[in-house]
């Protein structure tokens, strides 16, 4: 029995925002592997330990969640005024899969201050003290993001007092500014209505906000599906109708988004769209112990990823929250109070998060801006990973 030796490529290992993942430099990668392909999605695939059977990840860097089976490649940009391209891969943790269909709003936190320490910015757009202004190129969904990244003594400066919730402890503030937040070419609202009664046979009739900002999110009243918008993981994570329930509602809200032609599609793409559920503000108490009341947020919204009730919010999910409730008559604004509004504060999972996002009419069609949030980011490992050299 011949026995190939590992490889090893290096590689870094951050935290951004509620997710983490493994960050890459594209030159860093074995030739094949650095253009799309066969070779890239299985040496990431191997790099987290995936397909597993078990689904536990327990033979790579993947945490067995949508939020820590994540890559990221990033390379000196390509695209006028930017500094840098970043593209994101979502690994499948049971399948055979990485989907390059949407973005990470989470890791894009972590974006730029790789970028800086990887020597992908011109060192001389770096302050001595500051901060850095990290223009990225998303290269997945072809839009703009602006990192602001704070910089001491020369360096990237991780460590401070700023408390995410989803996150154990406190680190240094990285706003993030997403530009131009509509997701992809089409329209923001691609049936051409802020809210669309969805037909899900064998399910029921929803109303739906179907928004492509930030990533594609369907919107879904808490209370018309069944829950209260302060559900933790475990009220639904545990049940697997409910999970194929809105696998099903999120397949045929693809199609009527036009990201597939048929449901069947829909298994290929589970990055995009998200699912989610809204409901006016009112107390509960997140995963961590914290009492979140009335007076803390603005709305309450759950979220799914990758089959899964997220145990905090996606960054991107973030922007489409924001972009939603600034725009009045969707599900999210209306569950909000209604009327004009620029930042929204949500209760999640794990607690808040406070979103600005600016949203015009333009020729008779909704327009966002950009959106923002605070975020933070932390390097937790750095050197090489290491799969076997037959691996792709």
């Amino acid at each position: 029995m011949s026995q190939v030796p590992q490889i090893k490529i290096p590689a870094t290992y951050i935290r951004g925002g509620t997710s983490k993942g493994v960050f890459f430099r594209r030159q860093d990668l074995p030739e094949s592997a650095q253009v799309a392909g066969a070779a890239r999605d299985n040496i990431l695939m191997r790099v987290i330990g995936s397909p597993d059977p078990y689904g536990k990840q327990t033979d790579g860097m993947g945490g067995a969640t949508s939020s820590t089976s994540k890559t990221v490649i990033l390379d000196k940009s390509s695209q006028p005024d930017h500094d840098v391209d970043y593209l994101f891969g979502q690994v499948a943790i049971d399948r055979a899969f990485v989907d390059w269909s949407g973005n990470c709003g989470n890791l894009t936190a972590a974006v730029g201050a790789f970028a800086i320490s990887g020597g992908l910015v011109d060192a001389g757009r770096v302050p001595y003290n500051g901060v850095c202004v990290v223009r990225i190129w998303q290269a997945n969904i072809k839009k703009t993001i602006i990192a602001h990244v704070p910089i001491t003594n020369g360096e990237v400066q991780e460590t401070g007092d700023f408390e995410l919730d989803g996150v154990t402890f406190p680190a240094a503030e990285v706003q993030v500014e997403f530009m131009d937040p509509a997701d992809g070419d089409g329209a923001m609202f691609p049936t051409g209505n802020l809210v669309d009664d969805l037909d899900v046979p064998g399910v029921g009739t929803f109303k739906a906000t179907m928004i492509n900002a930030g990533i594609p999110t369907i919107f879904l009243n808490a209370e018309e599906i069944g829950y209260n918008g302060t559900e933790l993981q475990e009220a639904i994570n545990g049940d697997s109708v409910a999970l194929e329930r809105f696998e099903t509602i999120r397949a045929y809200g693809a199609v009527r988004m036009g990201l597939i032609k048929d449901i069947s599609e829909a298994v290929a793409r589970q990055h995009t769209p998200k699912v989610a559920f809204c409901a006016p503000a009112q107390n509960y108490v997140s995963s961590s112990g914290k009492q979140v009341t009335t007076d803390d947020i603005d709305v309450a919204v759950r979220a799914l990823s990758m089959g899964k009730l997220h145990h905090a919010m996606m960054g991107t999910a973030a922007v489409a929250i924001g972009t939603a409730a600034a725009i009045p008559g969707t599900l999210v604004n209306m569950a909000a109070g209604g009327g004009e509004r620029n930042a929204v504060t949500f209760g999640h999972p794990s607690g808040t998060l406070k979103v600005g996002a600016e949203a015009a009419q333009v020729d008779g069609e909704w327009t966002a801006t950009k959106a923002i949030m605070s975020r933070s980011a932390r390097v937790l490992m750095e050197g090489w990973v290491r799969i076997p050299g037959d691996s792709f």
